[in-house]
């Protein structure tokens, strides 16, 4: 008979399995249209809802589902700052599974360690609608960021999954009104 610490360890490492397993989602983005609704929190703790809290500007969303995708997102945001590129921008951290969301407090702390106060704001982790976002725009080559920009009324302009390149910025760019 399993004693109850045995039974507790199996589950744990369940569900540990559970939120690590792989899925492999081609992107549903079809540019021109509404972008799918889901809702976040920023690192300032504020609920976000996607597209919905964007109505009125063009918004530029970077989302990344691993932890190796911040060295995507950090180019695109270098590129943008280094063209003085006039847009909204948020960084949207996408982690899909239960286990993580048993953590959403130490993941968004550490996150919070790392990026200043002052950017806490552009940072909207979702956790609830990981799953859903994920099948959304697709996360085949989970390292490349997803990036989206949205017009003032939600509907996909641009959407790029292939890595950051100097041709797919100067393609978004030029979709930005300045």
């Amino acid at each position: 008979m399993l004693s109850i610490k045995r039974l507790f360890s199996l589950l744990v490492i369940s569900l540990f399995l559970g939120g690590c397993a792989s899925y492999d989602y081609p992107s549903q983005v079809t540019v021109g249209e509404k972008m799918v609704k889901a809702s976040g929190e920023s690192l300032e703790g504020e609920t976000v809802v996607m597209p919905n809290d964007f109505t009125g500007q063009q918004t530029l969303l970077l989302f990344g589902y691993v932890q190796d995708s911040q060295f995507d997102i950090d180019r695109w945001l270098i590129g943008l700052d280094m063209t003085e590129t006039q847009v909204a921008v948020y960084e949207i951290p996408t982690i899909k599974g239960m286990l993580p969301r048993m953590f959403k407090t130490f993941i968004d702390s550490g996150m919070r360690k790392g990026i200043p106060k002052e950017l806490w704001k552009g940072v909207v982790t979702v956790y609830d609608d990981g799953d859903k976002l994920q099948r959304y725009t697709g996360n085949q080559n989970p390292n490349n960021a997803r990036v989206m920009l949205l017009d003032a009324s939600g509907h996909v302009l641009y959407f790029y999954d292939r890595g950051f390149s100097v041709e797919a910025l100067n393609g978004v760019k030029a979709l930005i009104k300045s």
